[in-house]
């Protein structure tokens, strides 16, 4: 359903003149405020989708720290996927002196002006257009007529974002990362504990003690194998997420797209579709410059590939 407004809409754009905001408001984020893909991928889950989005736009982004959404469409079965620096709006807003306790929403012009008609006037320089269902920002002299940006009549949708405050601050990626290699610290350490204190009885029973608060196997030999397990696990999944975002990162041809995409036990199979003989010797020779091993198959367009994990 429609998103029932009840504030009044302001875009937000640097160079878009906003004052005197005392009052609850529903923020519209320039396109100059977002990186945007329309992607089609064989995922129907957005969480799934979403987890990818890094590796999909690794090759476009300046550094910085940022935070990813995506959508459906609503016109066919392709996604509207975004990147946005979270500290670039928030201090935009604080440059407005637009509290966050005055914002109600915050949304892409992406999905809230897609239907506008023509090019509209934001600045002196720029305007919006929307040109191959994506809105974007054009240079005022490239346009004869434009019309003025009226959000008076806009009906809200439901795809809104949540502004992270201090997500320039907080690198979770490398937080998990530092917790990951401290836990395992400390598996190794207590290990190596139980080690050294087997000639003492006092800490033998504090040894006891440890393994039973922890739920930890009976021997060291024990852990060290469950150990071992987990590491085998992570590495299968570090190079199945490698390949994966290889794989997203091909350039394909308009009329190539990846038809199927599937895991069996530690083989990943991968069909493309619209692959001409000459595109398979250029495809193959860019998974192998990746250090892909794989067997392929072209048959009626359709190039197969079953690459080993």
């Amino acid at each position: 359903m429609p998103y029932n407004q009840q504030y009044k809409t302001l875009f937000l754009d640097p160079d878009y003149d906003i004052s005197n905001v005392d009052e609850k408001v529903d923020i519209i984020l320039s396109p100059s405020l977002y990186w945007i893909k329309k992607i089609s991928l064989p995922l129907k889950s957005l969480r799934e989708i979403k987890t990818l989005l890094p590796s999909i736009f690794e090759e476009i982004l300046p550094d910085g720290v940022y935070s990813y959404s995506v959508y459906k469409s609503n016109e066919d079965d392709s996604f509207y996927a975004f990147a946005y620096e979270d500290k670039k709006i928030l201090d935009l807003l604080a440059q407005y002196e637009i509290p966050m306790t005055n914002i109600a929403s915050v949304r892409f012009a992406q999905s809230e002006l897609n239907t506008i008609e023509g090019a509209v006037q934001i600045n002196d320089e720029q305007c919006l257009y929307v040109k191959d269902s994506i809105v974007v920002l054009l240079p005022s002299a490239w346009v004869d007529e434009k019309q003025e940006l009226s959000l008076d009549a806009i009906t809200l949708s439901k795809h809104k974002i949540a502004l992270q405050q201090f997500a320039h601050i907080i690198d979770y990626k490398s937080l998990y990362g530092v917790i990951s290699v401290l836990l395992i610290f400390i598996f190794l350490t207590i290990g190596e504990l139980v080690i050294t204190t087997q000639r003492s009885d006092d800490v033998v029973a504090k040894t006891d003690e440890i393994f039973v608060t922890e739920d930890l196997k009976p021997t060291l030999f024990e852990n060290r194998s469950i150990l071992k397990k987990f590491e085998k696990r992570h590495a299968f999944q570090t190079q199945f997420r490698a390949h994966l975002a290889d794989l997203l990162a091909l350039k394909l041809n308009k009329n190539e797209k990846m038809t199927s995409l599937s895991l069996k036990k530690k083989v990943l199979l991968v069909d493309f579709s619209g692959v001409s003989t000459q595109r398979t010797a250029h495809i193959s020779s860019t998974l192998k410059s990746e250090g892909m091993e794989f067997t392929q198959r072209l048959k009626d367009g359709i190039l197969h590939l079953e690459i080993k994990i």
